[in-house]
C-alpha cells in the first residue's frame, strides 16, 4: 500500500522514490530516478527530472518544471510558473546533456512566482527570491533578492519577514521575535542567551 497521493491525472515513470505523506496532483509527471521526500505537494502539471533530489515538506506550485541537476533541500518553496534552467547555451541543433550544471537551493528557500534561476548557482538557506526576478549568482543565506537581473534589497528571516539592522547589527524577527545578526555581510541567526 503506497503512503502518498497521486491524482490519476499525473505520471510516474518506473524507478522514482516518493516520500511517505506527499502528494502530487493533477497533470504532473515525475521521471524515473527522481527522489521526492515527506509532507511534499506537487502541484498541477508540474514535471521533475530524473535525477532531481527533493528534501521534506518541499511545496512545488503549479506549472514548475524542475530540470535534471537540481537539489531542494527540505522546507523549499517554489511558486507557480517559477523556472529552472539546466544549460548556459540551449541550443536545439545540439546535444549538450553533458554541459547541465548542477542548481542547490537551501533549506527554507522560497522562489517567487514566474522567477527564474539560471542553472549552476546556488540559492542560500532562507534566501526569499521575488516574484519575475531573473537570478544569475549565487543568494547568500537569508538573502531578499528582487529584479533582473536579480539583486539584493535587504534580508529576511526565517519566516520571510524583512529585517531592520540596528547600529550594532542585530535584528528581531518582527512575527517571531527572534534575533539575527549582520556581521561581515552574513547574517546570522542567534540562538538562546547570545546577544
Amino acid at each position: 500500500m503506497k503512503e502518498y497521493f497521486v491524482h490519476e491525472t499525473a505520471i510516474l515513470d518506473e524507478g522514482c522514490e516518493i516520500g511517505g505523506n506527499t502528494r502530487i496532483w493533477h497533470f504532473s509527471h515525475v521521471m524515473a530516478g527522481a527522489r521526492i521526500g515527506r509532507n511534499c505537494v506537487v502541484g498541477q502539471n508540474v514535471m521533475i527530472g530524473s535525477g532531481v533530489v527533493l528534501g521534506d515538506n518541499v511545496k512545488i506550485q503549479n506549472n514548475v518544471s524542475v530540470y535534471a541537476g537540481v537539489t531542494c533541500e527540505d522546507d523549499v518553496f517554489l511558486g507557480p510558473s517559477m523556472v529552472f534552467t539546466n544549460v548556459l547555451n540551449p541550443r536545439a541543433f545540439i546535444e549538450r546533456k553533458s554541459e547541465f550544471r548542477k542548481t542547490l537551493v537551501k533549506r527554507g528557500a522560497t522562489i517567487g512566482a514566474n522567477a527564474t534561476v539560471v542553472c549552476g548557482h546556488t540559492i542560500g538557506e532562507y534566501a526569499m527570491i521575488g516574484a519575475g526576478a531573473v537570478v544569475t549568482t549565487d543568494v547568500p543565506d537569508f538573502a531578499l533578492v528582487v529584479g533582473n537581473p536579480a539583486r539584493q534589497s535587504g534580508w529576511v528571516s526565517e519566516r520571510g519577514c524583512r529585517l531592520q539592522f540596528n547600529g550594532d547589527g542585530v535584528a528581531v524577527c518582527p512575527e517571531s521575535l527572534e534575533k539575527y545578526r549582520l556581521v561581515e555581510g552574513k547574517v546570522i541567526k542567534v540562538c538562546g542567551d547570545e546577544s
